[in-house]
């Protein structure tokens, strides 16, 4: 059968996200098919400008929610029609349909819609090992990109836990909803330098945890406001790659923490994976969780997505929907 899909021959700006028709078969031993509806990450701007590597062409997105359309041989856990999602791996979400395998598929609730599913697993699940690795109740956490997808889920489950919760933002017009959110504090970096505020607000103590998906420019920064035995966790760099170098002689006269966690080494099995996201999904369903599924675009507008997302147009979560098709 043949589908719509988004590929990448060559790397480099949106304009390279070829809108194509690509021919897929039948699911192996072992695999089903799926018709998707995918969440848009940050991430799949990595990959398209070769800042996170994989082979050419490829077909990018990290996480999607969609209704089994044919499984097959061995595959006893789910059957057609079944609501499925998966994040981070296989890559190639931006498809009409895919074929995953069944051992990466997690059934949705009959609670949590398309929409929602689409918005929140791999977002939802790096929030949740991000917070459950490196915060104690009663902390003060500093959030850069307090109104991002991960960002945003970050200061909520924080602030549910007890965590005094300052978020960082690009504009005024997202200072809303990070106060929404959680955030006690909320600082528009673009106006304001966020140490200082950082040091204001603190009184000088500084804060015991920054998670940081900003990067270069952030960086030297964020370890500044940190308290003594303070840490540092890296989960993302859009504004660039490379810090300045950090020599492990500057964390000692604070003792500070540095980290850079990844999903994939805290659900290396199907029972962490499942773990990860009933996590996500229960806190969903509590209402310690709101997810904020701000943009719905079609899939031949992926273009136009990763210029938003880069431009910081956009709030939230992005979800991609095939052309014709209605979440």
């Amino acid at each position: 059968m043949w589908v719509k899909v988004i590929k990448v021959h060559e790397l480099g700006g949106p304009e390279v996200l070829s809108w194509e028709e690509v021919e897929i078969g039948d699911p192996k031993e072992g695999e089903i098919r799926i018709k998707n509806k995918a969440g848009v990450n940050y991430v799949d701007i990595y990959y398209r400008t070769g800042l996170h590597r994989a082979p050419l062409p490829f077909i990018p997105g990290k996480e999607a929610v969609g209704v089994v359309s044919a499984v097959g041989p061995g595959v006893t856990s789910f059957k057609v029609g079944d609501v499925v999602s998966y994040a981070d791996n296989p890559m190639g979400s931006y498809a009409e349909e895919q074929i995953i395998p069944a051992s990466v598929a997690i059934p949705i609730p009959p609670a949590i819609d398309y929409k929602t599913a689409a918005s929140v697993l791999l977002k939802g699940m790096t929030a949740y090992v991000l917070v459950r690795q490196a915060f104690k109740r009663g902390h003060t956490v500093l959030v850069h990109a307090a109104a991002a997808g991960v960002g945003s889920l970050l200061c909520q489950w924080a602030n549910a836990l007890g965590a005094t919760v300052i978020g960082t933002v690009s504009t005024e017009e997202k200072v809303g909803q990070a106060t929404q959110d959680g955030c006690r504090h909320v600082i528009v970096y673009t106006k304001e330098d966020f140490v200082t505020r950082v040091a204001e607000i603190t009184s000088g103590e500084g804060v015991h945890v920054v998670y940081d998906a900003v990067g270069k420019d952030t960086f030297q920064g964020s370890l500044a406001c940190l308290m003594s035995r303070g840490c540092m966790i890296s989960y993302g760099q859009s504004s660039g790659s490379r810090p300045d170098p950090v020599r492990l002689s500057d964390l000692a006269p604070k003792s500070l923490i540095l980290g850079r966690p990844g999903l994939m080494h805290y659900t290396t099995n199907h029972d962490e994976l499942l773990q990860a996201a009933s996590e996500v999904f229960a806190s969903i369903m509590a209402g310690v969780l709101q997810v904020h599924s701000n943009h719905v675009y079609l899939l031949s507008e992926a273009a136009r997505v990763h210029k938003d997302l880069e431009a910081r147009r956009t709030s939230g979560s992005i979800v991609l929907i095939p052309d014709g098709q209605r979440l």
